[in-house]
């Protein structure tokens, strides 16, 4: 099929038309019978008589589960169908260090603090991913490789030949750029192309697709995901870093939509804070690429310590279940006025 092939331009303008106007209409994105599993439907029951037992407390209601734990408890049950449990934030990161004048010494510090953290992955310029696979074996940690970075605007077969050479190196998974020229022409066939090849390149590791959302418009995002889905690609990504905007929690929520569950989706460019973090996790992103990874994980355990001094009590009908700080003791003399 020629790239500019009317049949494809047609089909996939068609295919845009119709996400849009689901996605903006009150018409559902699931057919009848083809709704969420119980494990991905949250649970508004609580600690109550109405539980039904399900015995997915632990996908349904994290936060519940990570209050037991964090009381002590070392086991913690669940029922048939609970399949992956969520993990923490630092779980979910792939550590970054991206910037063309990185030195071998800060890929070092890099790779050292995912060991330390437990991040997803460190990624890397093809270039450094030799040394961060020797310095990571062993950790768990994967090494992820950018390719056509940050522009995008290479010819199929490079792209495609320098993620293979980056999966002989060790590379893990590999985040390609989209391209962009490509997409904005409404040459379909060459991006869809572009994204093939590097999937077929990279075998057996997987492929994130950077869209640049802050560069399309919201036709061509839902395009450039539907190709991306469509051409094997095992995640979508909001943005290099490099260019306009960064990711949005109404991106990361256009990509859920669009693939699902049977891909993943990636929230990347100016995720600096806890905060930030928990809000893409919460759009259904669910790997986070940032260079502020430490500052994340620091900030989220902090959060998590902080007592919650207005926080209404967990049981307000059962207070033999609440716990009542003693009241601090006055120091000695505090009714004395101060001598300095």
């Amino acid at each position: 099929m020629s790239s500019h092939d009317p049949q494809m331009e047609q089909l996939v303008a068609e295919i845009a038309r119709r996400v849009a106007a689901r996605l903006g209409g009150a018409a559902p994105l699931v057919t009848l019978g083809s709704g969420p599993a119980l494990r991905d439907t949250p649970c508004h029951d609580g600690p109550s008589d109405s539980c039904t037992s399900c015995g997915l407390c632990t996908v349904r209601r994290p936060e519940a589960v990570q209050h037991i734990v964090a009381e002590g408890a070392s086991r913690i049950g669940a029922g048939l169908g609970t399949a992956q449990t969520p993990g923490d934030i630092a779980g979910m990161i792939d550590h970054t260090l991206l910037k063309a004048d990185a030195t071998a010494a800060e890929v070092e510090k890099l790779c050292q603090e995912a060991r330390t953290y437990h991040f997803a992955s460190v990624c890397v310029n093809t270039g450094f991913v030799p040394l961060a696979k020797r310095l990571l074996r062993g950790s768990g940690v994967m090494v992820c490789a950018v390719v056509g970075f940050p522009l995008g605007a290479m010819a199929p077969t490079a792209k495609a030949f320098e993620a293979r050479e980056a999966v002989r190196a060790g590379a893990e998974e590999i985040d390609m750029v989209i391209n962009q020229g490509a997409l904005k022409s409404r040459d379909y066939a060459v991006v869809h192309e572009d994204i093939q090849k590097v999937v077929e390149a990279s075998r057996p590791a997987k492929v994130k697709v950077i869209l640049e959302t802050g560069a399309l418009t919201q036709e061509e995002k839902i395009v450039a995901i539907s190709l991306s889905k469509v051409a094997g690609a095992h995640f979508v990504k909001t943005s290099t870093g490099f260019g306009p905007g960064g990711a949005t929690a109404e991106d990361i929520a256009l990509m859920r939509k669009l693939v699902g569950s049977e891909m993943g989706v990636k929230a990347s460019g100016g995720v600096r804070t806890c905060e930030d973090a928990q809000k893409m996790k919460a759009a259904g992103a669910s790997r986070i690429g940032a260079s502020a990874s430490v500052a994340i994980v620091k900030g989220c355990a902090q959060a998590a310590a902080a007592p919650k001094a207005d926080a209404a009590p967990k049981h307000p009908d059962r207070p033999w279940l609440r716990r009542t700080a003693p009241a601090p003791a006055a120091p000695r003399g505090a009714d004395k006025p101060s001598s300095y």
